[in-house]
Protein backbone atom coordinates (compact mmCIF):
# COMPACT_ATOMS: atom_id res chain seq x y z
CA UNK A 1 0.00 0.00 0.00
CA UNK A 2 1.38 3.44 -0.94
CA UNK A 3 1.99 6.26 1.50
CA UNK A 4 -0.87 8.24 -0.05
CA UNK A 5 -3.21 5.25 0.31
CA UNK A 6 -2.38 5.03 4.01
CA UNK A 7 -3.10 8.75 4.38
CA UNK A 8 -6.41 8.38 2.54
CA UNK A 9 -7.47 5.46 4.69
CA UNK A 10 -6.52 7.32 7.86
CA UNK A 11 -8.87 10.17 6.94
CA UNK A 12 -11.66 7.74 6.11
CA UNK A 13 -11.08 5.87 9.37
CA UNK A 14 -11.57 9.20 11.14
CA UNK A 15 -14.77 9.84 9.17
CA UNK A 16 -16.10 6.50 10.38
CA UNK A 17 -15.41 7.53 13.97
CA UNK A 18 -17.17 10.86 13.35
CA UNK A 19 -20.25 9.18 11.85
CA UNK A 20 -20.54 6.72 14.74
CA UNK A 21 -20.24 9.54 17.30
CA UNK A 22 -22.91 11.67 15.59
CA UNK A 23 -26.31 9.92 15.60
CA UNK A 24 -28.15 13.27 15.75
CA UNK A 25 -27.44 16.85 14.62
CA UNK A 26 -26.82 17.78 18.27
CA UNK A 27 -24.16 15.10 18.59
CA UNK A 28 -22.65 16.09 15.24
CA UNK A 29 -22.05 19.71 16.25
CA UNK A 30 -20.77 18.65 19.67
CA UNK A 31 -18.29 16.29 17.98
CA UNK A 32 -17.20 19.02 15.53
CA UNK A 33 -16.81 21.51 18.38
CA UNK A 34 -14.66 19.09 20.36
CA UNK A 35 -12.33 18.71 17.38
CA UNK A 36 -12.13 22.45 16.84
CA UNK A 37 -11.36 22.99 20.54
CA UNK A 38 -8.32 20.75 20.09
CA UNK A 39 -7.23 23.02 17.23
CA UNK A 40 -7.39 26.07 19.51
CA UNK A 41 -10.92 27.32 18.85
CA UNK A 42 -13.08 28.63 21.68
CA UNK A 43 -16.83 28.86 22.00
CA UNK A 44 -18.47 32.29 22.17
CA UNK A 45 -22.01 32.86 23.40
CA UNK A 46 -24.44 34.76 21.22
CA UNK A 47 -25.70 36.59 24.30
CA UNK A 48 -22.23 37.97 25.15
CA UNK A 49 -20.43 40.95 23.66
CA UNK A 50 -17.82 39.84 21.12
CA UNK A 51 -14.30 41.14 20.84
CA UNK A 52 -12.22 41.59 17.73
CA UNK A 53 -9.31 39.38 18.75
CA UNK A 54 -7.74 36.99 16.29
CA UNK A 55 -7.97 33.21 16.48
CA UNK A 56 -10.59 30.52 16.15
CA UNK A 57 -14.11 30.92 17.52
CA UNK A 58 -17.40 29.10 17.15
CA UNK A 59 -21.08 29.43 17.97
CA UNK A 60 -23.35 26.48 18.78
CA UNK A 61 -27.09 26.78 18.38
CA UNK A 62 -29.10 23.57 18.61
CA UNK A 63 -28.01 21.31 15.77
CA UNK A 64 -25.99 24.02 13.99
CA UNK A 65 -22.44 25.30 14.32
CA UNK A 66 -20.70 28.30 12.76
CA UNK A 67 -16.94 28.43 13.30
CA UNK A 68 -14.43 30.95 11.95
CA UNK A 69 -10.76 31.81 12.21
CA UNK A 70 -9.60 35.45 12.25
CA UNK A 71 -5.98 35.79 11.07
CA UNK A 72 -3.62 38.24 12.76
CA UNK A 73 -4.17 41.75 11.45
CA UNK A 74 -7.37 40.98 9.55
CA UNK A 75 -9.07 44.20 8.46
CA UNK A 76 -12.79 44.71 9.15
CA UNK A 77 -13.53 44.42 5.42
CA UNK A 78 -11.60 41.15 5.01
CA UNK A 79 -13.82 38.75 3.01
CA UNK A 80 -14.89 35.31 4.20
CA UNK A 81 -14.40 31.93 2.58
CA UNK A 82 -17.17 29.63 3.75
CA UNK A 83 -17.68 25.88 3.66
CA UNK A 84 -21.41 25.24 4.06
CA UNK A 85 -22.98 21.89 4.97
CA UNK A 86 -25.88 20.44 6.94
CA UNK A 87 -26.03 18.22 10.00
CA UNK A 88 -29.46 16.57 9.65
CA UNK A 89 -30.40 13.37 7.82
CA UNK A 90 -33.78 11.76 7.01
CA UNK A 91 -34.93 9.48 9.82
CA UNK A 92 -37.72 8.54 12.22
CA UNK A 93 -38.27 11.07 15.02
CA UNK A 94 -40.07 10.57 18.31
CA UNK A 95 -43.49 12.19 18.73
CA UNK A 96 -44.56 14.32 21.73
CA UNK A 97 -46.56 11.39 23.16
CA UNK A 98 -44.18 8.54 22.37
CA UNK A 99 -45.59 5.64 24.36
CA UNK A 100 -47.93 3.49 22.28
CA UNK A 101 -48.58 -0.12 21.43
CA UNK A 102 -51.13 -2.76 20.47
CA UNK A 103 -51.80 -6.48 20.79
CA UNK A 104 -49.23 -7.01 23.52
CA UNK A 105 -46.47 -5.05 21.80
CA UNK A 106 -44.96 -1.88 23.25
CA UNK A 107 -44.12 0.67 20.57
CA UNK A 108 -42.67 4.14 20.17
CA UNK A 109 -44.69 6.65 18.16
CA UNK A 110 -42.52 8.26 15.47
CA UNK A 111 -42.91 10.88 12.78
CA UNK A 112 -41.15 10.76 9.41
CA UNK A 113 -38.43 13.43 9.12
CA UNK A 114 -37.33 14.51 5.65
CA UNK A 115 -37.53 12.04 2.79
CA UNK A 116 -36.04 8.73 3.94
CA UNK A 117 -36.10 5.55 1.87
CA UNK A 118 -38.61 3.93 4.20
CA UNK A 119 -37.87 0.35 3.16
CA UNK A 120 -34.25 0.78 4.31
CA UNK A 121 -35.48 1.26 7.91
CA UNK A 122 -37.29 -2.07 8.04
CA UNK A 123 -35.85 -4.92 10.12
CA UNK A 124 -32.92 -2.79 11.29
CA UNK A 125 -31.63 -2.74 14.85
CA UNK A 126 -32.24 0.86 15.88
CA UNK A 127 -30.96 2.99 18.72
CA UNK A 128 -32.32 6.32 19.89
CA UNK A 129 -30.44 9.59 20.36
CA UNK A 130 -30.91 13.32 20.59
CA UNK A 131 -31.37 16.13 23.06
CA UNK A 132 -33.23 16.22 26.39
CA UNK A 133 -34.32 19.54 27.91
CA UNK A 134 -34.57 19.75 31.70
CA UNK A 135 -36.83 21.83 33.95
CA UNK A 136 -34.14 24.44 34.46
CA UNK A 137 -33.78 24.96 30.69
CA UNK A 138 -30.46 23.15 30.38
CA UNK A 139 -29.99 20.40 27.81
CA UNK A 140 -28.32 16.99 27.87
CA UNK A 141 -27.36 14.74 24.99
CA UNK A 142 -28.47 11.13 25.13
CA UNK A 143 -27.45 8.20 22.94
CA UNK A 144 -28.71 4.66 23.37
CA UNK A 145 -26.40 3.04 20.84
CA UNK A 146 -27.60 -0.52 21.13
CA UNK A 147 -30.45 -2.53 19.58
CA UNK A 148 -33.49 -0.93 21.22
CA UNK A 149 -36.16 -0.60 18.54
CA UNK A 150 -37.12 -2.32 15.30
CA UNK A 151 -39.67 -1.68 12.55
CA UNK A 152 -40.70 -5.25 11.68
CA UNK A 153 -41.58 -5.99 8.07
CA UNK A 154 -44.69 -7.98 7.25
CA UNK A 155 -43.93 -11.58 6.28
CA UNK A 156 -44.39 -12.34 2.59
CA UNK A 157 -46.90 -15.07 3.54
CA UNK A 158 -49.25 -12.34 4.75
CA UNK A 159 -48.83 -10.10 1.70
CA UNK A 160 -48.33 -12.07 -1.50
CA UNK A 161 -49.00 -8.94 -3.57
CA UNK A 162 -45.56 -7.57 -2.68
CA UNK A 163 -44.03 -9.91 -5.26
CA UNK A 164 -46.07 -8.50 -8.12
CA UNK A 165 -46.81 -4.96 -7.01
CA UNK A 166 -43.78 -4.11 -4.90
CA UNK A 167 -43.60 -3.01 -1.28
CA UNK A 168 -46.04 -0.27 -0.33
CA UNK A 169 -45.65 1.36 3.08
CA UNK A 170 -48.09 3.62 4.88
CA UNK A 171 -46.05 6.17 6.84
CA UNK A 172 -48.46 6.19 9.76
CA UNK A 173 -49.48 2.53 10.10
CA UNK A 174 -46.38 0.64 9.01
CA UNK A 175 -43.40 2.60 10.39
CA UNK A 176 -43.99 2.50 14.15
CA UNK A 177 -41.13 0.54 15.82
CA UNK A 178 -41.52 -2.01 18.60
CA UNK A 179 -39.33 -1.93 21.70
CA UNK A 180 -40.80 -4.51 24.02
CA UNK A 181 -43.80 -6.47 25.26
CA UNK A 182 -46.63 -5.51 27.58
CA UNK A 183 -50.36 -5.10 27.44
CA UNK A 184 -50.43 -1.89 29.47
CA UNK A 185 -48.97 1.14 27.72
CA UNK A 186 -47.76 3.57 30.37
CA UNK A 187 -47.27 7.23 29.51
CA UNK A 188 -43.77 8.42 30.32
CA UNK A 189 -42.05 5.05 30.03
CA UNK A 190 -39.69 6.04 27.20
CA UNK A 191 -38.61 9.32 28.77
CA UNK A 192 -38.17 7.64 32.16
CA UNK A 193 -35.95 5.04 30.51
CA UNK A 194 -33.86 7.77 28.87
CA UNK A 195 -33.60 9.72 32.13
CA UNK A 196 -32.22 6.64 33.81
CA UNK A 197 -29.85 5.99 30.90
CA UNK A 198 -28.52 9.57 30.99
CA UNK A 199 -28.26 9.70 34.78
CA UNK A 200 -30.95 12.39 35.10
CA UNK A 201 -33.29 12.42 38.12
CA UNK A 202 -36.75 11.11 37.38
CA UNK A 203 -39.23 13.72 36.20
CA UNK A 204 -36.62 16.34 35.30
CA UNK A 205 -36.99 16.02 31.51
CA UNK A 206 -39.75 18.28 30.19
CA UNK A 207 -38.79 18.47 26.51
CA UNK A 208 -37.03 16.29 23.95
CA UNK A 209 -35.78 16.15 20.38
CA UNK A 210 -35.18 12.45 19.77
CA UNK A 211 -34.59 10.31 16.71
CA UNK A 212 -33.74 6.77 15.73
CA UNK A 213 -30.54 5.54 14.11
CA UNK A 214 -29.12 2.26 12.88
CA UNK A 215 -26.64 0.85 15.39
CA UNK A 216 -24.69 -0.98 12.66
CA UNK A 217 -21.30 0.78 12.53
CA UNK A 218 -19.71 2.19 9.35
CA UNK A 219 -17.62 -0.36 7.47
CA UNK A 220 -15.36 -0.74 4.48
CA UNK A 221 -16.95 -2.76 1.69
CA UNK A 222 -15.73 -4.67 -1.34
CA UNK A 223 -12.93 -7.03 -2.26
CA UNK A 224 -10.33 -4.30 -1.97
CA UNK A 225 -12.18 -2.29 0.66
CA UNK A 226 -12.39 0.67 -1.71
CA UNK A 227 -15.99 1.50 -0.70
CA UNK A 228 -17.44 2.83 2.54
CA UNK A 229 -20.93 1.95 3.80
CA UNK A 230 -22.38 3.91 6.66
CA UNK A 231 -25.16 6.12 8.02
CA UNK A 232 -25.77 9.85 7.61
CA UNK A 233 -23.13 10.49 4.94
CA UNK A 234 -25.72 12.94 3.62
CA UNK A 235 -24.36 15.16 4.94
CA UNK A 236 -22.01 14.45 7.83
CA UNK A 237 -19.37 13.49 5.28
CA UNK A 238 -19.19 17.19 4.36
CA UNK A 239 -19.40 18.36 7.99
CA UNK A 240 -16.43 16.13 8.83
CA UNK A 241 -14.42 17.32 5.81
CA UNK A 242 -15.20 20.97 6.55
CA UNK A 243 -14.21 20.59 10.20
CA UNK A 244 -10.93 18.94 9.22
CA UNK A 245 -10.22 21.63 6.62
CA UNK A 246 -10.91 24.54 9.00
CA UNK A 247 -8.79 22.99 11.73
CA UNK A 248 -5.95 22.43 9.26
CA UNK A 249 -6.00 26.04 8.03
CA UNK A 250 -6.17 27.42 11.57
CA UNK A 251 -3.22 25.23 12.61
CA UNK A 252 -1.06 26.18 9.65
CA UNK A 253 1.89 28.52 10.05
CA UNK A 254 0.75 30.41 6.94
CA UNK A 255 -2.02 32.90 7.69
CA UNK A 256 -4.94 32.82 5.19
CA UNK A 257 -5.72 35.99 3.25
CA UNK A 258 -9.46 35.64 3.98
CA UNK A 259 -11.40 34.55 7.06
CA UNK A 260 -12.16 30.81 6.76
CA UNK A 261 -15.59 29.72 8.02
CA UNK A 262 -17.46 26.46 8.58
CA UNK A 263 -21.27 26.81 8.62
CA UNK A 264 -23.09 23.53 9.30
CA UNK A 265 -26.86 23.98 9.48
CA UNK A 266 -29.77 21.88 10.68
CA UNK A 267 -33.11 21.23 8.90
CA UNK A 268 -31.83 21.13 5.31
CA UNK A 269 -33.88 17.99 4.71
CA UNK A 270 -37.15 19.82 5.29
CA UNK A 271 -36.49 23.22 3.74
CA UNK A 272 -33.94 25.00 5.99
CA UNK A 273 -36.55 27.38 7.42
CA UNK A 274 -35.66 27.51 11.10
CA UNK A 275 -33.44 29.49 13.44
CA UNK A 276 -30.73 26.86 12.90
CA UNK A 277 -31.35 26.36 9.18
CA UNK A 278 -29.59 27.96 6.23
CA UNK A 279 -32.67 30.10 5.56
CA UNK A 280 -32.45 31.56 9.06
CA UNK A 281 -30.35 34.51 10.25
CA UNK A 282 -27.58 32.58 12.03
CA UNK A 283 -24.81 32.80 9.43
CA UNK A 284 -25.48 36.44 8.56
CA UNK A 285 -25.55 37.42 12.22
CA UNK A 286 -22.22 35.71 12.93
CA UNK A 287 -20.46 37.23 9.91
CA UNK A 288 -21.78 40.72 10.62
CA UNK A 289 -20.86 40.56 14.30
CA UNK A 290 -17.35 39.44 13.34
CA UNK A 291 -17.00 42.52 11.11
CA UNK A 292 -18.37 44.89 13.74
CA UNK A 293 -16.30 43.31 16.55
CA UNK A 294 -13.18 44.25 14.58
CA UNK A 295 -14.30 47.87 14.45
CA UNK A 296 -16.00 47.66 11.08
CA UNK A 297 -18.85 49.75 9.71
CA UNK A 298 -21.78 48.82 7.48
CA UNK A 299 -19.56 49.75 4.55
CA UNK A 300 -16.95 47.25 5.76
CA UNK A 301 -19.67 44.63 6.07
CA UNK A 302 -20.80 45.27 2.50
CA UNK A 303 -17.22 45.06 1.20
CA UNK A 304 -16.57 41.83 3.11
CA UNK A 305 -19.74 40.15 1.82
CA UNK A 306 -19.06 41.29 -1.74
CA UNK A 307 -15.71 39.47 -1.70
CA UNK A 308 -17.00 36.36 0.07
CA UNK A 309 -17.30 32.93 -1.56
CA UNK A 310 -19.15 29.90 -0.18
CA UNK A 311 -18.69 26.27 -1.17
CA UNK A 312 -21.97 24.52 -0.38
CA UNK A 313 -20.83 20.93 0.13
CA UNK A 314 -23.46 18.19 0.02
CA UNK A 315 -23.59 14.66 -1.32
CA UNK A 316 -24.72 14.02 -4.90
CA UNK A 317 -25.60 11.05 -7.06
CA UNK A 318 -22.97 8.69 -8.42
CA UNK A 319 -23.99 6.84 -11.56
CA UNK A 320 -25.95 3.76 -10.51
CA UNK A 321 -24.94 0.59 -12.39
CA UNK A 322 -28.51 -0.76 -12.30
CA UNK A 323 -30.25 2.49 -13.22
CA UNK A 324 -27.85 4.31 -15.53
CA UNK A 325 -30.76 5.58 -17.64
CA UNK A 326 -31.85 7.79 -14.71
CA UNK A 327 -28.68 9.87 -15.06
CA UNK A 328 -27.69 12.42 -17.69
CA UNK A 329 -26.16 10.41 -20.55
CA UNK A 330 -23.01 12.57 -20.71
CA UNK A 331 -22.46 13.10 -16.99
CA UNK A 332 -21.69 9.95 -15.01
CA UNK A 333 -19.92 10.83 -11.75
CA UNK A 334 -18.08 7.82 -10.35
CA UNK A 335 -17.10 7.00 -6.81
CA UNK A 336 -13.42 7.59 -6.02
CA UNK A 337 -13.29 9.98 -8.96
CA UNK A 338 -12.98 13.04 -6.75
CA UNK A 339 -15.58 15.60 -5.61
CA UNK A 340 -18.37 16.71 -7.91
CA UNK A 341 -19.30 20.19 -9.13
CA UNK A 342 -23.09 20.40 -9.14
CA UNK A 343 -24.76 22.47 -11.86
CA UNK A 344 -28.39 23.32 -12.60
CA UNK A 345 -29.28 26.26 -14.84
CA UNK A 346 -32.62 26.70 -13.04
CA UNK A 347 -30.73 27.57 -9.84
CA UNK A 348 -31.53 24.44 -7.89
CA UNK A 349 -27.76 24.56 -7.45
CA UNK A 350 -25.99 27.91 -7.12
CA UNK A 351 -22.97 27.14 -9.36
CA UNK A 352 -22.23 29.39 -12.34
CA UNK A 353 -19.18 29.76 -14.58
CA UNK A 354 -17.25 31.93 -12.12
CA UNK A 355 -18.02 29.41 -9.41
CA UNK A 356 -16.66 26.61 -11.55
CA UNK A 357 -13.46 28.59 -11.99
CA UNK A 358 -13.22 29.09 -8.22
CA UNK A 359 -13.60 25.38 -7.51
CA UNK A 360 -11.23 24.44 -10.34
CA UNK A 361 -8.53 26.65 -8.81
CA UNK A 362 -8.96 25.01 -5.38
CA UNK A 363 -8.80 21.48 -6.83
CA UNK A 364 -5.75 22.33 -8.92
CA UNK A 365 -4.00 23.80 -5.88
CA UNK A 366 -4.74 20.59 -3.94
CA UNK A 367 -3.95 18.28 -6.88
CA UNK A 368 -7.46 16.83 -6.56
CA UNK A 369 -9.47 15.57 -9.55
CA UNK A 370 -13.10 16.64 -9.78
CA UNK A 371 -16.18 15.70 -11.79
CA UNK A 372 -19.30 17.51 -13.01
CA UNK A 373 -22.86 16.55 -12.11
CA UNK A 374 -26.04 17.61 -13.87
CA UNK A 375 -29.43 15.92 -13.65
CA UNK A 376 -31.17 14.12 -16.49
CA UNK A 377 -33.52 16.66 -18.09
CA UNK A 378 -36.44 14.29 -17.55
CA UNK A 379 -35.80 13.95 -13.79
CA UNK A 380 -36.55 16.64 -11.19
CA UNK A 381 -33.42 18.07 -9.59
CA UNK A 382 -32.87 18.24 -5.86
CA UNK A 383 -31.47 21.29 -4.14
CA UNK A 384 -29.16 22.29 -1.30
CA UNK A 385 -28.35 25.14 1.07
CA UNK A 386 -26.41 26.73 -1.82
CA UNK A 387 -29.17 28.77 -3.51
CA UNK A 388 -30.57 29.73 -0.09
CA UNK A 389 -27.20 31.03 1.08
CA UNK A 390 -26.63 32.94 -2.15
CA UNK A 391 -30.04 34.59 -2.10
CA UNK A 392 -30.26 35.35 1.61
CA UNK A 393 -26.79 36.85 2.05
CA UNK A 394 -25.82 37.97 -1.47
CA UNK A 395 -22.80 35.69 -1.28
CA UNK A 396 -21.29 34.06 -4.36
CA UNK A 397 -21.92 30.33 -3.84
CA UNK A 398 -20.77 27.14 -5.54
CA UNK A 399 -22.44 23.75 -5.06
CA UNK A 400 -20.12 20.77 -4.73
CA UNK A 401 -19.99 17.43 -2.90
CA UNK A 402 -19.16 13.75 -3.03
CA UNK A 403 -20.95 11.26 -5.28
CA UNK A 404 -22.68 8.46 -3.39
CA UNK A 405 -25.22 5.68 -3.90
CA UNK A 406 -28.31 4.96 -1.77
CA UNK A 407 -28.87 8.60 -0.81
CA UNK A 408 -31.45 8.93 2.00
CA UNK A 409 -31.11 5.28 2.91
CA UNK A 410 -30.43 4.36 6.51
CA UNK A 411 -27.07 3.21 5.15
CA UNK A 412 -25.39 5.01 2.23
CA UNK A 413 -22.38 4.12 0.07
CA UNK A 414 -19.41 6.18 -1.12
CA UNK A 415 -15.89 5.64 -2.38
CA UNK A 416 -13.34 5.31 0.43
CA UNK A 417 -10.97 7.82 -1.22
CA UNK A 418 -13.47 10.60 -1.93
CA UNK A 419 -13.80 11.98 1.64
CA UNK A 420 -10.05 12.60 1.74
CA UNK A 421 -10.08 14.25 -1.68
CA UNK A 422 -12.96 16.50 -0.66
CA UNK A 423 -11.19 17.57 2.54
CA UNK A 424 -8.06 18.45 0.59
CA UNK A 425 -10.05 20.54 -1.88
CA UNK A 426 -11.85 22.35 0.96
CA UNK A 427 -8.54 23.05 2.70
CA UNK A 428 -7.10 24.57 -0.47
CA UNK A 429 -10.24 26.66 -0.92
CA UNK A 430 -10.08 28.06 2.63
CA UNK A 431 -6.38 28.82 2.26
CA UNK A 432 -6.79 30.83 -0.95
Amino acid sequence: MTERARFDRGHTDDLMTFLAASPSPYHAVATAAERLEKAGFRQVAETDAWDGTSGGKYVLRGGAIVAWYVPEGAAPHTPFRIVGAHTDSPNLRVKPLPDSGAHGWRQVAVEIYGGPLLNSWLDRDLGIAGRLTLRDGSTRLVNVDRPLLRVPQLAIHLDRSVTADGLKLDKQRHMQPVWGLGRDVRDGDLIAFLEETAGIPAGEVTGWDLMTHSVEPPAYLGRDRELLAGPRMDNLLSVHAGTAALAAVASSSAQPASIPVLAAFDHEENGSQSDTGADGPLLGNVLERSVFARGGSYEDRARAFAGTVCLSSDTGHAVHPNYAERHDPTHHPRVNGGPILKVNVNNRYATDGSGRAEFTAACEAADVPFQSFVSNNSMPCGTTIGPITAARHGIRTVDIGVAILSMHSVRELCGADDPFLLANALTAFLER
